[in-house]
């Protein structure tokens, strides 16, 4: 049986990895300091006899904790998966310090536990190392277009230098290491308030508010639905590849396309408005997957109709949007 710690599994996408890697049989360490994860994302998990949770934060030593050292004792770790990261603009905007942070000093701190016990550690890195990129699709071979300094460096030069710590533990300490590079990524367990363009376009259609469109609109993203980048992260975490691997939806859409979309979906008579062009936002990111095709045997599947109607279907039964689940339309 796998004993898999999830650091950030209180968050989106380390709440629908623990229940997945439950759904697996393995017993589920998730460590999560709640900057940005909630509580209610893994409440349906508290009760599990195979879930464990710890209140930590990475980028103090693990060791500190008394409940989660006594928790790795008792369970001898097979792997660790790291999710522990603001994600969104609007969290590493208030966080940058502590976005830098546990891009390194937390970081660190898994590879030296994966060192320690011999656990394989999948890290969750992100397309934002790509940048605004000058190379269309983005495989994982390009270096990428970054400002260091600008608006959004705290997240990806976090990231970027996760990927290159990792890569010295790799080739330094033999860390077995697995890496996701996860693009655009939706569904159930999103904050509503996290400032992403999907909960965004949801929330303010549900509300009936102005949708809010940043640049002219037709910068494009490719979305993919959490239940297929999950499926993703387990086919690389259980396989032999090495180095970055894209793991996200190469189907791209325009903004006003998205807009429109969530309009039909939610029946909402909002309005598009337009605002300006936050600086450094890329305006093309799409994955060159054929590395996860070719050596995973993943594709996902799930089209972005389909997983917005599941999206929006979660969101109405938040108590914000209880009392505005009938279509205006």
């Amino acid at each position: 049986m796998n004993v898999t710690l999830v650091a950030g599994g209180a968050g989106f996408l380390g709440s629908h990895m623990c229940r997945r890697l439950l759904g697996l049989g393995d017993v589920v360490i998730c460590v999560d300091n709640l900057s940005t994860g909630r509580r209610i994302n893994v409440a349906d998990m508290a009760d599990h006899e195979r879930f464990h949770q710890a209140d930590h934060d990475i980028t103090v030593a693990l060791e500190h904790n008394g409940s989660l050292t006594a928790l790795l004792d008792a369970h001898p770790l097979s792997r660790v998966c790291n999710f522990a990261s603001p994600a969104s603009p609007f969290a590493y905007a208030a966080m940058p310090v502590e976005t830098l942070m546990v891009g390194s000093i937390g970081m660190r701190h898994l590879l030296d536990l994966a060192l320690r016990t011999g656990a394989r550690l999948l890290q969750s890195s992100t397309s934002e190392v790509y940048g605004d990129p000058d190379i269309h699709p983005q495989p994982e071979t390009y270096w990428g277009r970054v400002n260091p300094i600008g608006p959004r460096s705290m997240y990806d030069e976090s990231k970027r230098f996760a990927e290159a710590l990792c890569a010295v533990y790799e080739r330094t300490h033999g860390v077995d290491l697995r890496m996701a590079r996860i693009f655009n990524t939706y569904g159930p367990a999103m904050s509503p308030e996290d400032g992403r363009v999907v909960t965004n376009f949801i929330g303010q259609a549900l509300r009936g508010d102005d949708i809010t469109i940043f640049g002219d609109g037709s910068q494009t993203r490719s979305f993919c639905y959490v239940d297929d980048e999950i499926s993703g992260f387990i086919a690389l975490l259980e396989s032999d590849v090495r180095g970055p691997v894209n793991i996200g939806n190469p189907v791209e859409f325009t903004m006003i396309e998205l807009a429109h979309l969530v309009l039909e979906l939610t029946g909402s008579q909002s309005s598009l408005v337009y605002r300006a062009l936050p600086g450094d936002d890329p305006t093309q990111r799409c994955p060159d997957i054929g590395r996860a095709q070719r050596e995973l045997g993943w594709t996902p599947q799930v089209a972005l109709a389909q997983g917005l109607e599941r999206t929006i279907a979660w969101f109405r039964t938040l108590p914000q949007f209880a009392g505005l689940s009938a279509p205006r339309r």
